[in-house]
């Protein structure tokens, strides 16, 4: 049986291993009041002009999207045991806007893992992450590197 993510040191991680988790609803509100703070463009922050421009109405921020997909990693897959963080993010993509109303869950794929030549009480694991709306469709991706501990490392 497989370690639980939330549970889960750099060993436990398996190449090619896929989930799906998260149910988080967008609302029209939750898209206003970030885009007023950190991205405060019209199609972000006012349903007509976002209705006069080529999206036809009111979307999120990517960078929204993107909070959204870190807070459903670490409520679901980002073990607290065992994370060191990130060093980066590559590929990033938004595909489809994200419209109130739509619900976004993650899909991610272990893509490779490497234990640290330098420094052994850790590795990197690749990971493609995908965020994907209540009808299947992605509407973001990037490749995300996370730093883990290998069980027994300590501190």
């Amino acid at each position: 049986m497989a370690v639980p993510f939330k549970q889960r040191y750099f060993e436990d991680y398996e190449v090619g291993e896929t989930a799906e988790f998260g149910d988080y609803p967008v609302t029209q509100e939750e898209i206003v009041e970030f885009a007023r703070k950190y991205d405060p463009q019209p199609f972000h922050v006012d349903p007509e002009a976002g209705a006069r421009t080529v999206y036809g109405g009111l979307i999120s921020s990517g960078w929204m999207t993107g909070s959204i997909m870190m807070r459903l990693l670490v409520d679901n897959f980002i073990s607290p045991l065992s994370s060191m963080g990130s060093p980066g993010i590559d590929e990033v993509r938004w595909h489809k806007p994200v419209r109130p109303g739509d619900r976004l869950r993650v899909r991610t794929t272990i893509l490779e893992k490497r234990r640290s030549e330098s420094k052994p009480d850790r590795g990197v694991i690749r990971v493609r992450q995908e965020a994907i709306n209540q009808d299947g469709e992605t509407v973001m991706s990037y490749t995300g590197m996370g730093m883990y501990k290998c069980r027994g490392a300590g501190g």
